[in-house]
């Protein structure tokens, strides 16, 4: 008996060390960042130019276009691996449809100070929105990609905040419910620092809110996305991309869905 006691109390000690590192590995679990930047050359290729803040340090990547962005500015917020420059196709999709686009880098990402949380990302999510309409006044539209469609359903509760739609790419509809579901085993709801309810965010949310869902998305399964869509109260549509996964959507510009999701969120009754 003393023996089985010895093994129950290892493994409760095993348990709880194994949610204390849980706990503090969780950002890092979380966060991707790519903390490099593009050479001059390459920025020209993609056809992007930093984007300054008042201070010298850059925001992100903006398009550098000829061409004039007469039906707005979108701002993009990526996912939570890699870098801002890295999604030059939103650029090669949206600047044709006449918009200027700006590729919102976040702080700990692409040599940009700071460490990623919910509180860093958000704050700096509402400055970039702030110093962009500054610069370039309105309309803007705020997309988010995943990890940034929380991000931007954050920025978006705010009743003042100067944005005309939002384009949520892959979202969630809380990370706490779905980062239980991916870990069953742990505690999550008493272990999360950072939990990004977009639900909660969106619930008075009045501005025209296009939701596309990847239909085999394997990291943010479908019907978190759905949650989410059916909890919204105002102008909304909903686009599921055939066949295409959390990361293998279809980005080339040819895709209809672009276009049709632009002008849902840009329409004006």
């Amino acid at each position: 008996m003393n023996g089985l006691w010895r093994i129950l109390l290892i493994v409760i000690i095993a348990y709880i060390l194994f949610v204390l590192l849980a706990y503090w590995m969780q950002r890092r679990l979380l966060y991707f960042p790519l903390q490099t930047l593009p050479s001059p050359p390459q920025l020209e290729r993609i056809g992007l130019r930093m984007w300054p803040a008042d201070d010298g340090e850059y925001r992100g990547f903006i398009s550098a276009a000829s061409s004039p962005a007469n039906d707005g500015l979108v701002i993009v917020f990526h996912g939570n691996a890699g870098a801002a420059w890295q999604r030059s196709y939103y650029v090669e999709a949206l600047k044709p449809l006449g918009y200027r686009v700006l590729l919102a880098e976040y702080p700990g990402y692409g040599r940009r100070t700071g460490e990623p949380s919910e509180a860093a990302l958000v704050a700096d999510a509402q400055e970039t929105l702030r110093r962009a309409y500054q610069e370039f006044g309105g309309p803007i539209y705020l997309w988010g990609e995943s990890l940034g469609a929380a991000v931007v359903a954050a920025v978006a509760a705010h009743p003042s905040a100067p944005v005309a739609g939002l384009v949520l790419l892959t979202p969630w509809d809380s990370l706490t419910a779905l980062a239980q579901r991916i870990y069953p085993f742990l505690p999550v709801r008493w272990l999360l620092l950072d939990r990004y309810e977009s639900l909660h965010h969106l619930k008075e949310t009045t501005v025209p809110i296009a939701v596309v869902i990847a239909e085999q998305d394997e990291i943010i399964p479908r019907e978190h996305s759905e949650r989410l869509y059916a909890s919204l109260t105002g102008p909304k549509r909903r686009w599921v991309l055939p066949n295409a996964g959390h990361n293998s959507w279809p980005v080339e510009p040819w895709h209809n869905w672009w276009r049709e999701v632009m002008a849902f969120v840009s329409y004006a009754p």
